[in-house]
């Protein structure tokens, strides 16, 4: 529910004429975000992702971010890392870990938010904005390391919540091509908007403002500034030209962005001056590629390179010609001598998994008369989430020069079409990346996490950096892997690709283990040894065998049922600490969550069953006892296996019942029991210190560098309090229950009555 003071902000914005340009209707949008618990990073599952959707023509937008501080003496002052991008995840590095090679990326736009009060509210405008998707990310600072044990801590809650004001425009108006139109703008603050349809196959454009008259002020300079293009945070996304003191002045964009809408705002350095101005727009499309008709080609070329198509015979009819699914028909792809272009076919694998097959390839024949274009699709919402991952292979060439390369540059929004070897690919407003392929080295790969959402273009050219000449013959064919993956090889072998999800957005991350970090889990500068992970692995499941001494001591002392829970215990918890390896020293001889849950079951019953077996009842209520807390344990661990009272639960009530035993025998004999001090000086006493020091080893000291000895250290407490605390054996049965001396088929002295009293 929206707070008082976001109403109030609100209402501000609606009626505050922050951006009134003339004869434009402006209206107010409002978006909320339900607030989330922060988090500590460790990893990109720390983070707390928004997804917010700002409209077209939008001129404004208002973040409004609000960090609210529970309330408590654990509570710090915290600087709350925000990030905010257009398009798709923002890419951050809060720790300043290594990306993998060849890993192109740019971080996203980020900013603090420092509180140390109840509440911290922080404003973020911005102007023109790139409509589509936004994200915003925050988190914490480091993740300190330390286990917290649930219910055992008081960590302080800090919680965020991002709220959007949209200030849009409903009737902006629209230019055309070689179409001036007459327009106004009065002061900086009443900017003039104006927007422009960028068709594909564009090559240049041309914004041009004259004819520009002041009232009030002699002479025809321009008083202007001419922005184009929309604000995404990121470099290069606008073009700004400072028209002061010319009579005329013009915008120009190579290749500028194919298929979408270009924002055109003119704004005055006069204040309440009005000037009046003519803008026209001059669009070049000089590559188009050749046509390849209504249906023939597509079904033809459908019919021989779909991986969706079944069957290895099938066949279309097109008019009156049949063509054979087994029949390589490719008709010439390439238009006029400016461009080349081939068709790509998407086939989508899986959640955030996308493969790109050229058709007709994916071997392509690359030339130096023109570049070769290869459109990847990304415009949808479900492809931003994973890792762009681009793989090109020099397979035959005729270069007889060694300075002669194949130059690949792939870029959003528009193609980079200028190719040479000395200029970066960025083209209008995006940054571009370029890849080289020579015979000295004939493989280059790029890999992008998470892509904007955009059309992505591939472009492809044989070029020479000496003497154009020499490359007048060459031709090359360059093989392709274009593909959308959810992490960068599978986060390798240190880490593990999760699919995260914020409310109905999906994407993925790599979480790393064994010291391991990075985007990929690649960077070992804190990665553990193979001899630390060895050891680590030895310690915590070798340290189980502290199990052996209270098993034996049970058996002697005849109780069967406390020594096969603690058996039981033993056994799980040593194959379950050897399948929770970080590393890899790891050995899973069933499923992980079967291991896991057997261990902290077998845990709490063992401390079930010796505190009830303290209690000294008859076996009769013993055992009852014993086999209802297992089944209300097992209940217990299945709902919550590290709730806090889903463990001290049993645990209280079991030393309850011990308490009221051992009073009832003391009331009833006029003594204290147990009844020497013996027992309890030499038994008792440490048994309970043993326990109470392993417990706070288990519940204050333990974090992810230390985890390995000190929960070594609890495996070891608990099992030499069992051996101090079991209560001694009853006098009428002999050590391990069994007479000295066979008699028939009966071995067990209790057998042989049970005989005599049938008969």
């Amino acid at each position: 529910m929206m707070s008082a003071k976001a109403v109030l902000f609100f209402v501000l914005t609606v009626f505050v004429p922050c951006c009134c340009g003339n004869n434009l209707t402006y209206l107010s949008n409002f978006y909320c975000k339900t607030p989330q618990k922060l988090s500590m990073y460790s990893w990109y599952g720390s983070v707390r992702l928004y997804h917010f959707r700002v409209p077209e023509d939008s001129v404004l937008v208002c973040w409004h971010l609000t960090v609210t501080r529970g309330s408590g003496s654990s509570c710090g002052n915290h600087n709350i890392s925000i990030y905010i991008r257009s398009g798709a995840p923002p890419v951050i590095n809060p720790i300043d870990t290594a990306f993998p090679n060849e890993t192109a990326f740019l971080l996203a736009y980020n900013l603090t938010a420092s509180i140390s009060s109840g509440q911290n509210t922080t404003i973020f405008n911005v102007s023109n904005p790139e409509p589509g998707d936004w994200f915003i990310a925050a988190h914490l600072p480091k993740d300190n390391g330390k286990i917290e044990q649930k219910g055992f801590s008081s960590m302080c809650s800090y919680f965020f919540q991002p709220q959007m004001f949209v200030r849009r425009v409903i009737d902006m108006p629209i230019l055309e091509s070689k179409a001036p139109l007459l327009q106004t703008v009065s002061s900086p603050e009443k900017p003039a908007f104006l927007k422009f349809f960028v068709p594909d196959y564009s090559t240049h454009l041309i914004f041009h403002v004259w004819g520009c008259s002041t009232e009030g002020v002699e002479g025809a300079d321009c008083p202007l500034i001419i922005t184009v293009g929309s604000t995404s945070l990121q470099p290069f996304s606008v073009r700004t030209v400072n028209c002061t003191g010319m009579t005329s002045c013009a915008v120009r964009l190579l290749t500028p962005p194919w298929e979408t809408w270009i924002r055109i705002t003119v704004e005055s350095i006069y204040v309440n001056l009005t000037t009046t101005f003519s803008v026209s727009a001059n669009l070049t499309v000089g590559c188009k590629p050749k046509s390849v008709g209504l249906i023939g080609d597509f079904l033809a070329k459908l019919n021989t390179n779909s991986n969706c198509v079944s069957g290895a015979n099938n066949s279309a009819v097109v008019g009156n010609t049949t063509m054979s699914g087994n029949t390589s028909l490719m008709l010439e792809p390439f238009g006029n001598e400016c461009l080349r272009t081939y068709s790509v076919f998407k086939e989508e694998l899986d959640v955030v998994s996308v493969q790109f097959s050229v058709i007709g390839g994916p071997n392509l024949i690359v030339l130096t008369q023109a570049p070769t274009l290869i459109p990847l699709d990304l415009t949808s919402f479900a492809d931003t989430g994973g890792t762009l991952n681009l793989h090109l292979k020099l397979n035959q060439t005729n270069m007889t020069n060694g300075n002669v390369s194949v130059v690949a540059c792939l870029a959003a929004k528009s193609p980079f079409l200028a190719l040479n070897t000395t200029q970066s690919c960025r083209t209008a407003f995006s940054q571009g990346y370029s890849l080289n392929l020579n015979v000295t080295s004939p493989k280059a790969a790029l890999r992008l996490p998470f892509p904007e959402a955009a059309m992505w273009y591939l472009t492809l050219q044989v070029l020479c950096p000496d003497n154009a000449s020499d490359c007048a013959n060459v031709s090359s064919t360059v093989m392709t892997s274009v593909y959308l993956s959810a992490c960068i090889d599978e986060c390798g072998t240190y880490g593990e690709c999760r699919l995260l999800r914020s409310y109905s957005y999906l994407y993925a991350s790599c979480v790393c283990k064994a010291g391991w970090s990075g985007w990929g889990c690649t960077d070992g500068s804190t990665a553990q040894t193979y001899a630390r992970q060895l050891v680590a692995a030895l310690l915590l499941t070798l340290s189980n065998l502290s199990f052996i001494p209270p098993i034996i001591v049970a058996l002697h002392r005849c109780y069967f049922a406390e020594a096969s829970v603690y058996l039981f215990t033993m056994f799980f918890s040593t194959f379950y600490h050897a399948c929770d390896q970080p590393g890899v020293t790891v050995m899973c001889i069933m499923d992980y969550d079967t291991l896991q849950y057997c261990d902290f079951l077998g845990s709490l019953t063992s401390i079930w069953v010796t505190i009830l077996c303290m209690s000294r009842f008859k076996d009769i209520y013993k055992y009852t006892l014993f086999m209802l807390g297992a089944l209300i344990i097992a209940m217990s661990m299945q709902l919550d296996r590290r709730g806090m009272w889903n463990m001290l639960g049993p645990i209280l009530f079991a030393l309850l019942v011990m308490v009221l035993a051992w009073v009832y025998r003391g009331v009833k004999r006029r003594q204290c029991y147990p009844t020497t001090w013996k027992r309890w000086v030499f038994f008792l006493i440490p048994g309970i210190a043993i326990a109470i020091i392993g417990l706070c080893v288990y519940v204050f000291t333990e974090t992810d560098e230390n985890y390995f000895y000190t929960h070594s250290i609890w495996h070891i407490m608990v099992a030499s309090s069992v051996v101090f605390l079991l209560p001694p054996r009853e006098y009428q049965k002999e050590p391990w229950g069994c007479s000295r001396k066979f008699c028939g088929y009966q071995i067990c002295k209790n057998e042989k009555e049970e005989l005599y009293t049938v008969t």
